[in-house]
């Protein structure tokens, strides 16, 4: 995992943290952090889900260095299932939602998507018509 451990400390450093501001938001101890950097202590894979959603970029990226590009909303959603399941759900203003609600707020998450796309189509094809 060495290029694991580089990515995260350029990372890191990219976004201005130390070691120990990075361990609490994750936490755990800013050592942790530092072996994470060394390679000496691989994180499990919740840890990796939030790195990756602190760096702002994808658990591929921070393992195998894939390259950075767009992402499908789909996909997106299903990471963030995913990582929802390993970390207990999620909350609206305090209150846990259950499975059914957060299936419900990323069916609108992905129907919102849908009409952005329309609305998109829709200006382009007005902005090309002739005057």
């Amino acid at each position: 995992m060495d290029g694991f451990a580089k990515r995260i400390k350029e990372l890191r450093i990219k976004k201005g943290y130390t070691q120990a501001e990075l361990g609490m938001m994750l936490d755990i101890s800013p050592s942790a952090i530092g072996m994470y950097e060394q390679g000496r202590r691989e994180p499990d894979s919740h840890i990796i889900m939030e790195l990756s959603r602190i760096f702002g970029v994808s658990a591929d990226y921070l393992l195998s260095g894939g390259e950075q590009g767009p992402r499908e909303v789909e996909d997106a959603l299903d990471n963030m299932r995913e990582s929802l399941k390993s970390t207990g759900g999620l909350m609206f203003k305090g209150t846990l939602l259950d499975e059914q609600d957060t299936e419900k707020l990323f069916d609108a998450m992905l129907l919102a998507a849908n009409i952005l796309l329309k609305r998109r189509d829709t200006n382009d094809k007005e902005d090309n018509r002739p005057c």
